[in-house]
């Protein structure tokens, strides 16, 4: 029978599958609770009633950890090989700070869409209004193609130079790079989840549609290219929409 120091040594050597498997989990769970309705069905004969302003920050807060953490994954991991490689170097943080500075990004977002929703949508879970949706339609399409976006897609597409050149040691260290990489997936994708909006912010087949763009754009060969595409094709539908079609 494995001694307790024994057992500890395993899972430290075996850090990084811990960790990747950790991040599935929760993307896992993150899913189930959306596909669940994340606690927002009043039922098929009662009227749709405005959720309270908590309970929508934590679904929106849910909901981005399910789109999100699959293409944050790989710098993630390599905070934890970093940490593998240095013979976990009592200077570097567990893997789990990193994400929770990351994590603490989307609870901001999260606040600031739960309240939007919140003061100007109300229970309908999304624009119902044709211009306003056309709008951010086209808003979101042009900020596919700003230098903005596509300054915050490579720090998104290169975690090595990333962390490389961010690297700072200790939990606050670790705190802080998850809080930059996190900053830098809301600067490129905060629009994309405002689509939400306009898709339906409990549609199941637009946010896997969106998990999937915001993946292709962070992690696929020709990526940034692809987000270009998308851009041009939500232009073009926002303009669709805005003539009524």
């Amino acid at each position: 029978m494995s001694s307790t120091p024994e057992l500890t040594h395993r899972v430290l050597r075996h850090e990084r599958l811990v960790v990747a498997g950790g991040i599935a989990l929760l993307a896992f769970l993150s899913w189930l609770f959306v596909l669940g309705g994340a606690g927002m069905n009043n039922g098929a004969a009662m009227a749709p009633m405005q959720p309270p302003l908590g309970a929508l920050v934590v679904m929106w807060w849910v909901m981005m950890a399910a789109m999100m953490l699959p293409s944050a994954a790989p710098a993630i991991l390599l905070y934890g090989r970093v940490r593998n490689v240095r013979s976990r170097d009592p200077t570097i943080a567990n893997s789990c700070v990193f994400l929770l500075g990351y994590l603490a990004v989307w609870m901001l977002f999260s606040i600031i869409a739960a309240s939007a929703q919140w003061l100007l949508i109300g229970p309908s879970m999304a624009v119902a209004a044709s211009p306003a949706a056309a709008a951010m339609l086209i808003a979101a399409g042009g900020y596919q193609l700003s230098p903005l976006k596509a300054a915050c897609v490579r720090q998104c597409r290169s975690p090595v130079h990333f962390i490389t050149r961010h690297w700072q040691p200790g939990p606050a260290g670790a705190v802080r790079l998850g809080v930059m990489h996190g900053a830098y997936c809301l600067g490129c994708c905060w629009l994309l989840m405002a689509l939400l909006f306009v898709g339906g912010i409990m549609n199941p087949l637009w946010i896997a549609g969106l998990t999937i763009m915001v993946a292709l754009e962070k992690l696929a060969p020709g990526g940034q290219f692809f987000g270009r595409v998308a851009g041009v094709a939500l232009i073009g539908w926002g303009l669709a929409k805005s003539a009524g079609f």
